[in-house]
C-alpha cells in the first residue's frame, strides 16, 4: 500500500518525464516564472496542448498559478522539489 508521499514522488517523476515539460520546468526555473503565451513560443506547440502540459504540471504540485490581469502566472513548487530531492538523496544512502 502506498502512502500520500510515495503517490506524489510517482506522480512528479512522471510529470518530468516529458521533454516538453521538463522544458517548461527549466524555463521556469531560469527566468522565476513562466505566463501561458510563453510556454506556446518555448515549445512551439497548440495552445490547447501546452494547456495539457500545465495542467500536469500542476496536478503532479509541481507548479503554482496566480492571476494576474488576463494572465496565469506559473511558478516552481519549490518544497515539493525539495521532497524530491529528499527521495533520491534516501535512495542514495540507503
Amino acid at each position: 500500500m502506498q502512502n500520500a508521499e510515495t503517490k506524489f514522488i510517482e506522480k512528479a517523476l512522471s510529470a518530468v518525464g516529458d521533454p516538453y515539460r521538463l522544458s517548461i520546468l527549466n524555463a521556469i526555473a531560469e527566468n522565476g516564472f513562466i505566463r501561458c503565451c510563453d510556454v506556446v513560443d518555448l515549445t512551439g506547440l497548440s495552445q490547447p496542448t501546452c494547456s495539457h502540459h500545465i495542467k500536469l504540471l500542476a496536478d503532479s504540485n509541481l507548479i503554482e498559478s496566480r492571476k494576474e490581469g488576463r494572465h496565469n502566472i506559473f511558478t516552481l513548487n519549490k518544497p515539493n522539489f525539495k521532497k524530491i530531492g529528499i527521495f533520491f538523496e534516501q535512495l542514495t544512502s540507503a
